[in-house]
């Protein structure tokens, strides 16, 4: 597997469209909306706008974490926004995320609407909301946010690379493949070495951090990311396929990878949740 050409830069780069693989409808150079489009509000004071890929996972994930600790307030509703059909370039979606990217919140529980957009720092905004999945004591805390900082820096080399150019890119090249997957298995024994002395990722307690990375490193060493398990031989790392382990078999992890998902098997899939009910009604088709 050899680069056919080597490719020469020009002296000003410009946009063509008819590169950009499998997201050339969607890719773009520049920010804002394409459509005016506004977004639908439920009843619930949390207003989730998303899709079920792994940085979606996070947040529905963590809702639902959060309804199973008995937090009452963080009943939502999870409207599905399809990126592969350019949804998170719509008026609404960009006024809540500049970024036009999912996942992107909104909290209408105060006197005004409240934006918050970045996986991350809607995870860290809800553990501080409800007081929950993240320690108070100094230490600890700082430590379960290494970790979330971690895997937001970290994660975009698996996916925008890794990802990207082993499933996704025009074409299957050997240099950025190789790159990417060098970087994957580092950052993979990361995770082992620091498991190897600890149940979840910031010591013995569950977290936002382990929320942050289960969908995508988790998923990866089980064989449900890119295809790639085999590729990577992520069965080398015994200590995240431990973590990864008990982390899939919690209940409101299996319940928030349901939703705002809309392909494979149909008695997995949620595209909307607007109650429990919704995922409830999935859990028993799929037992």
């Amino acid at each position: 597997m050899t680069d056919s050409t080597e490719y020469t830069p020009p002296d000003i780069w410009t946009w063509d469209a008819a590169n950009g693989g499998e997201f050339a409808s969607t890719n773009r150079p520049v920010a804002g909306s394409t459509h005016d489009r506004e977004l639908p509000v439920g009843v619930h004071p949390l207003q989730l706008y998303s899709q079920g890929t792994p940085n979606g996972q996070k947040v529905t994930i963590m809702l639902e974490e959060l309804l199973a600790l008995g937090h009452a307030g963080a009943e939502y509703d999870a409207w599905l926004i399809r990126i592969g059909k350019g949804e998170q370039f719509g008026s609404g979606f960009v006024d809540i995320n500049p970024n036009s990217k999912i996942p992107a919140l909104v909290d209408r529980s105060g006197d005004a609407p409240l934006r918050v957009f970045e996986s991350g720092a809607i995870l860290l905004y809800l553990a501080e909301k409800f007081g929950a999945l993240l320690p108070q004591e100094p230490a600890a805390r700082t430590e379960a946010l290494n970790w979330l900082f971690w895997l937001q820096g970290s994660a975009p080399y698996l996916g925008g690379g890794f990802g990207h150019f082993y499933v996704y890119a025009p074409e299957r090249l050997e240099y950025p493949i190789n790159r990417f997957a060098m970087e994957a298995k580092r950052q993979l024994d990361v995770l082992d070495r620091n498991l190897a002395e600890r149940r979840f990722l910031a010591g013995d307690d569950y977290s936002i951090a382990d929320i942050a990375t289960f969908p995508w490193y988790g998923n990866l060493v089980r064989g449900q990311l890119y295809g790639a398990a085999e590729f990577l031989s992520v069965h080398e790392y015994q200590h995240v396929q431990r973590w990864a382990a008990e982390i899939a078999g919690r209940p409101a992890v299996q319940r928030g990878r349901k939703v705002n998902t809309f392909s494979g098997d149909p008695s997995g899939q949620v595209p909307e949740r607007h109650s429990a009910a919704d995922i409830d009604a999935k859990m028993r088709k799929a037992a």
